[in-house]
Formats: structure tokens, C-alpha cells, sequence
């Protein structure tokens, strides 16, 4: 066995491809998907490394050609659930037990499959199963799944390298054990990067897991399975379960071995796993730790002295990329009178000039929401919108949902500081605006801390730099990310570590050494190298 001590050097972020016109990569990636279009799958379960079809069957469907079937997929029942946590446990102590340079290894090599060879695949998988265009398929399913499996490694380097000081008479060692039983992983549709580090993290710290992927993602998260496999992930380390979310959970939720929730999703849906958590305390070893990443209602807020053009910039970058389907989307704004006009003009031009539809056709800079369910709910707020005195549609506001789930970037602009697009996630491509008096900026700063329930992420533009600081203050706990001068949206791993509090989760910060801690039970080891032999202290003797 090699005895060498790993330290693996802080990496740098993965390039970001351009695509430009006449370019090999983009040539491949057309390629790719025309092969990808071209096909229908069929997606099994993986537990414990083997291939399970249960005749269950379901569709993964194109979000801007719904009647178009990428794949179909086999869903869970109870017995391939309980197969999936025996198959986590199984593996359980042969992959603890693994040096964690073995583990980190692993995770290289994905990270290196993925930039080499996969990397087309899984960006061609990410733009047709969860509609997003060429750019936000390149940051998410390439870049930011390969900068979360480089710098895990990274961190847990940190993480090991931490130990106690030691006298001459003793040696004091920390080890950081992997939980007591396994890890439940439930990963959303918005994002492949999330689905890959939910997994890995845990996965690099020594633990195991039952995976309840999105249905929406199941395309690229298949393809991100084998990958895994590929790279030398063991049989019954990850275990990928697709089917329904309340079938999985009530059983799993139940199991004594339950030793952790990594989780991406709803407020609602994470309040209530905690409740079932709650209710089954008596059954378990040891408390499970549960670290989420759920809501949020994430502001942009203008001082009188932020440039008109950079503040309209951010605002729709922040709002309608990837339709306002980014947990750190903008969706309101606070702007002062004095900017308003020009701000409105600039907002409004560059919206007329956005093209929505399919991302095949690359200059569309919006594509389809994820879902008929999302499009009825988005549609649904800007009905209301439509029917109130207290707010205007200045642009936007129709949907199509007839061949794909199209909602056109839509920009409200209210009276109400609290009317319910400005409090309320939405989750899709709508960006309310309050325009407030300049003598104001307090009091309305005050306002934007006190609206919504969530903390994920949010941005100041000013270039006062007194206005900043006195902005960053009042919005202490109204954002875990918080940006001066920029859109709150795009946190880079290793950059900008990702998370919020209050309703948006328990801010464990992805993409940092923060939340690879909670993965881990840390043990101290005292070794006294010469005992004491008599119970007399040295006072008491003659």
C-alpha cells in the first residue's frame, strides 16, 4: 500500500467553451445533438452496479417539443428501494475503508472523462431533457460538474490536513469517519452540476447513497451515472433510483440506517422531510444531519448612483437566463426614481430583442420552462398580475404551451412593495420592478430585508462606496451570496460558495470545504505513550 501523504493542489476552473460559428466544438455538439434527437433510450435503475427494469414505465420528453420522447425510464417500487438502501449498506465499509486518495481518484478521473469525452454528451443530454441553450448547458453540465469533482478533492485535502496539536508525550490525531449508514440524495431538474455533487461530495468523504434524481433531469443524470461507473465508482456506491419522490422517501425516511439528506428542491418538500425526519427521531443510530438548498426570491436593489446600463444588463441576465429557472434567478428589483426612465428604456430594448424557442436554433437566449406544472404556475401569477390595480405588464406576459412550454420574458412593474410577485418564488422567466423615492434608500432597504421568507441571493449596484457598505449591512441576513455591481446569479465553485438561510436552506455552502464537514463524524484519537502508574498528584508525595 503506498504510505505517501496525498495533497492535492487547489485546481483551476474548467475553461469555458465559446461555440462560435465554424468551431470544432460547436460542430460536435450539433453533431451530438442530431444523434441525441435521433434517439429514444431506455433508462433502467442502477443498484448495486446492476441494471433494473421494473416494466414501470415512464417518458423523459423534450421541454420545447413535448410530444417528442428522448427516452423512457422504469420507476421505482418499494422492493428496488429497500434493494437500494441494502445495496448502500453492503458497500458501505469496503468504501470507508478505501484510502481517500483511492476515492478522490474516482472523482478525477470522472472529472476528467467528462472535459475529454462526455463532455458533448452531457451538455447535448442537458439542453434537450431540461431546455437549456448552448451556454447554460456548457457552465452547468461541463464546467460546473467538473470544478465540483476537482476542488472536492481539493478541500477534503484541507479538511484531512487539519489535525490537533500533539505534546511529546502524546499523539493527537483527528479522523474523520464517514457517517453511520447512508446518505438519501434527491437532485433537481435545473441544474446536472447539482445532481453530480450531491452524490460525489458525500461519495469523496466516504459514504453511500440512494439517489432520487429528478424525472426531468433523468437524461443527463443517467448519462452521469455511467460516467461514474466508468471512472471506477464501486457497485452500490451510488445508487440510482428514478420514480416517484413521496414513495421513496416514506420508506426510506423510515430505515434506522438513515444517516443524511442532501438536497436540492422546494421549501415545501424539504419542510416536509424534515417533519418526517422529526417524527421518526427514535428510529435512527444517530441523528441524520440534513443540509438543503431550496427557495428563494433573490433581489437586485439600485442605488441612485449605479450606472443605468450595467444595472438594466444585470437585471435581464439575472431574470431570464435559462427562463428564470436558477435558484439564484433574479426576480425583483428595487430602482430609484431618479434611474427609472433610462433603466425602463434600456430594459425594455433589450427584451425586444430577445428570441424565444428551441435550443436548437442557437441565437434563442430563452428557451421552454421545464413542465406543463411550471408553465401553468408561472402563467398563473401573471394572470393575477393582468387582473390587479396594484401592478403593470410593461413587457411579456403570454405563454404557449401548445408544442413546447414557452412563457415570453416577462417584466411587471408594481406599486406594492409587497404585491406577490415580489414576495412570492415563481420560478420562471418574470422580473418585478418597485420603483422607489431616492431620499428613500433606507427605509426601502429595510423593506427588501423584511419582504420574503427566502435568503439565497442578492445585489446591490451603487458606486458610492459608503452606499455599498450600508447596503451589505442592512442585507446581512437577506442573502447568502451577495453581490456589488453584478447579477446574483453564476457562482463559480471554489469562488463564490454557494447557499442561503432563512427559507432557503440550511446555507452549507456547495463548493467549498463547508459542505464536505457535514459529510463527515469527526473521531479524536488520544495515544498516551507512557501511561501513569500512580494516582497520586506530584503535590501529594513526601
Amino acid at each position: 500500500m503506498n504510505n505517501a501523504i496525498f495533497n492535492f493542489k487547489e485546481p483551476v476552473n474548467e475553461p469555458i467553451y465559446n461555440y462560435l460559428p465554424g468551431s470544432i466544438e460547436q460542430k460536435l455538439l450539433i453533431e451530438e445533438l442530431e444523434r441525441q434527437t435521433n434517439q429514444c433510450i431506455e433508462i433502467p435503475l442502477i443498484i448495486g452496479g446492476k441494471e433494473i427494469k421494473t416494466g414501470k414505465m415512464g417518458k423523459v420528453v423534450m421541454p420545447h417539443n413535448h410530444q417528442h420522447v428522448l427516452a423512457t425510464y422504469h420507476q421505482t417500487t418499494e422492493k428496488e428501494v429497500q434493494m437500494a438502501i441494502d445495496a448502500a449498506m453492503q458497500a458501505k465499509e469496503e468504501w470507508m475503508n478505501l484510502p481517500w486518495d483511492e476515492r478522490a481518484s474516482i472523482m478525477l478521473k470522472a472529472a476528467e472523462l467528462i472535459s475529454k469525452k462526455y463532455r458533448y454528451i452531457l451538455n447535448a443530454a442537458t439542453m434537450l431533457g431540461q431546455g437549456k441553450n448552448i451556454y447554460q448547458a456548457e457552465i452547468d453540465s461541463a464546467c460546473e460538474v467538473i470544478d465540483f469533482l476537482r476542488f472536492n478533492v481539493y478541500f477534503a485535502t484541507l479538511i484531512y490536513g487539519e489535525q490537533p496539536a500533539s505534546l511529546m508525550h502524546t499523539i493527537n490525531r483527528i479522523e474523520y469517519r464517514p457517517l453511520e449508514g447512508f446518505i438519501y440524495t434527491i437532485t433537481p431538474f435545473n441544474f446536472t452540476a447539482i445532481a453530480a455533487n450531491l452524490n460525489a461530495s458525500v461519495a469523496l468523504m466516504g459514504n453511500t447513497t440512494v439517489w432520487k434524481p429528478a424525472t426531468t433531469a433523468l437524461l443527463s443524470n443517467y448519462y452521469l451515472m455511467k460516467i461514474f461507473e466508468e471512472a471506477g465508482m464501486p457497485a452500490g456506491v451510488i445508487n440510482f433510483v428514478p420514480g416517484s419522490g413521496s414513495l421513496i422517501s416514506n420508506i426510506v425516511i423510515k430505515d434506522r440506517n438513515l444517516a443524511g439528506i442532501h438536497f436540492t428542491g422546494s421549501s415545501n418538500t424539504f419542510n416536509q422531510l424534515w417533519k418526517q425526519v422529526s417524527d421518526n427521531l427514535n428510529t435512527y443510530r444517530s441523528y441524520p444531519k440534513l443540509v438543503g438548498e431550496t427557495g428563494g426570491k433573490d433581489f437586485i436593489f439600485a442605488h441612485h448612483s449605479a450606472k443605468a446600463l450595467e444595472l438594466s444588463n444585470a437585471i435581464v441576465c439575472g431574470a431570464f437566463e435559462y427562463q428564470g429557472q436558477k435558484c439564484s434567478a433574479a426576480s425583483r428589483t428595487y430602482v430609484p426614481a431618479s434611474l427609472w426612465a433610462e433603466v425602463k428604456k434600456n430594459i425594455l430594448s433589450m427584451v425586444s430583442r430577445m428570441k424565444v424557442g428551441d435550443v436548437a436554433d442557437y441565437n434563442n437566449f430563452v428557451n421552454a420552462v421545464i413542465d406543463q406544472n411550471s408553465f401553468d404556475n408561472i402563467m398563473s401569477y401573471i394572470e393575477r398580475t393582468r387582473n390587479s390595480s396594484d401592478a403593470e405588464i410593461i413587457a411579456g406576459g403570454k405563454g404557449d404551451c401548445s408544442k413546447g412550454y414557452f412563457v415570453e420574458p416577462t417584466i411587471i412593474v408594481t406599486s406594492n412593495p409587497h404585491f406577490l410577485t415580489m414576495e412570492e418564488e415563481i420560478f420562471g422567466p418574470v422580473m418585478t420592478i418597485y420603483v422607489y423615492e431616492d431620499d428613500q434608500f433606507e427605509e426601502t432597504l429595510r423593506v427588501c430585508d423584511q419582504t420574503s421568507p427566502y435568503a439565497l441571493t442578492g445585489a446591490i449596484f451603487s458606486n458610492d462606496k459608503y452606499a455599498l457598505l450600508k447596503a451589505c449591512r442592512a442585507l446581512r441576513y437577506a442573502a447568502g451570496n451577495f453581490y456589488f455591481n453584478d447579477k446574483p446569479t453564476g457562482a463559480m465553485v471554489g469562488q463564490q460558495p454557494f447557499g442561503g438561510a432563512r427559507g432557503s436552506g440550511t446555507n452549507d455552502k456547495a463548493g467549498s470545504h463547508l459542505n464536505l464537514l457535514r459529510w463527515v463524524s469527526p473521531r479524536t484519537v488520544k495515544e498516551t505513550l507512557v501511561p501513569a502508574s500512580d494516582f497520586l498528584y506530584p503535590y501529594m508525595s513526601k
